[in-house]
């Protein structure tokens, strides 16, 4: 049976939200990694480039395996498959080093994800069982920098910011936190304290840091156009390949 769904610019544009030009450039980086594979044993039914707009259509509309099936002309199996096989090839590549970092910002914020397995997630402030996941934005081009593995959503911020591993990837960078972070290093608004209430100078502070933290905000708006991080359904490492396929297509999308 014929799917319906291919890498053609219509499709791919339609179902990822990238361009198709963005598109190519996902796929040269996944076949860059070894997803034509190792050349043994029994061919893919699909060619790798819609293999991998399998993936990009998983993770942006999280239609089960079943669903997907049809669409490209194949059977779940082959598309549980295929997920296990590219969902780690599309993660985020390490930041890039410069020699001179003092004039780089960047901003780090955990979001919750609701998760269906167990041993990943837990019940948390947004009422669902969730997991809480680190991310670092560049302030000026909003590109997701890194991301951590996946936390019990009722970790504090400031805990699974430091068991992250994280702060390595931020040697020589200014990086802007909430006041979740305090005592981790990173740049936190002013506390008002009892009986001590904030100078003019450090509202006016507050004020620009709140102005330009909301930028990791609106990435996380923009991430979570991938329904996979509004209800993930993968267990073990699922959640973490997810956000890390999500952290490229998500640079790939803002990317001209």
């Amino acid at each position: 049976m014929g799917g319906v769904l291919k890498a053609e610019a219509l499709w791919v544009e339609t179902f990822t939200g990238l361009r198709i030009r963005q598109f190519e450039r996902l796929l040269k980086v996944v076949r860059e990694r070894g997803g034509d594979g190792p050349g043994r044993g029994r061919p893919w039914c699909l060619p790798l480039a819609d293999r991998v707009m399998l993936v990009a259509v998983y993770y942006r509309t999280n239609l089960t395996m079943r669903q997907l099936a049809p669409l490209f002309g194949c059977s779940p199996a082959t598309v549980c498959r295929v997920i296990q096989r590219l969902g780690p090839l599309l993660a985020i590549e390490p930041a890039p080093r410069s020699g001179d970092a003092t004039d780089r910002l960047w901003i780090v914020d955990g979001t919750l994800i609701p998760v269906r397995d167990r041993n990943v997630g837990a019940s948390s402030r947004n009422y669902r069982f969730s997991a809480n996941v680190q991310v670092i934005i560049d302030a000026d081009t909003r590109l997701v920098i890194a991301t951590a593995r996946p936390v019990p959503g009722n970790t504090a911020d400031a805990k699974a910011w430091r068991d992250s591993g994280l702060a390595g990837v931020c040697q020589g960078v200014t990086v802007l936190g909430d006041g979740a972070y305090i005592n981790t290093g990173l740049v936190v608004p002013h506390r008002k304290r009892p009986a001590r209430p904030l100078l003019p100078g450090e509202e006016s502070d507050n004020a620009e840091h709140r102005r330009v933290r909301a930028r990791v905000e609106h990435a996380f708006a923009r991430m979570k156009h991938y329904k996979i991080l509004r209800d993930c359904r993968q267990r073990g490492n699922g959640l973490h390949h997810a956000v890390q396929a999500v952290a490229t297509l998500h640079n790939h999308a803002l990317a001209t």
